[in-house]
């Protein structure tokens, strides 16, 4: 499978280190190549300077041939236009997207992109760790 991801934070760098190590097609983009020090040595993938809602870099990390196009960066709104560009200006199959405000996910729900928001998701697993 060949996963563009966009964001190279924690979460970014941990799911591209998990699917290369998997034999995944890995290509991470960030606008901080200092964000690249978070893969471990051993990442086989590409990773790219530039920003995610960039057709060229896009098209240089191979979005055309992508089966799925994670936004995984500290902006809701950079990802929410990365996830549209790369949903219905490349027609990439899946498209995530996280966002942190959870009044947002709805709203991004009925433009058709699949968001999560782990503010959502902590406050639930808490929520269930009190009432056990």
């Amino acid at each position: 499978m060949k996963v563009v991801i966009m964001g190279c934070g924690r979460v970014g760098a941990q799911l591209a280190a998990l699917l290369d190590s998997e034999g995944h097609k890995v290509a991470i983009l960030d606008t901080d190549d200092y964000s690249f020090q978070r893969l471990p040595s051993a990442f086989s993938g590409t990773a790219l300077l530039g920003n995610g809602t960039d057709e060229d870099i896009l098209k240089r990390a191979g979005i055309e041939e992508a089966d799925v196009f994670v936004a995984v960066t500290q902006g809701d709104n950079r990802n929410v236009m990365a996830a549209q560009i790369a949903k219905h200006m490349f027609n990439v199959p899946k498209v995530i997207c996280r966002i942190y405000d959870p009044l947002r996910r709805e709203l991004y729900s009925t433009l058709g992109l699949e968001a999560f928001s782990p503010t959502t998701i902590f406050a639930q697993i808490l929520k269930e760790k009190i009432e056990s």
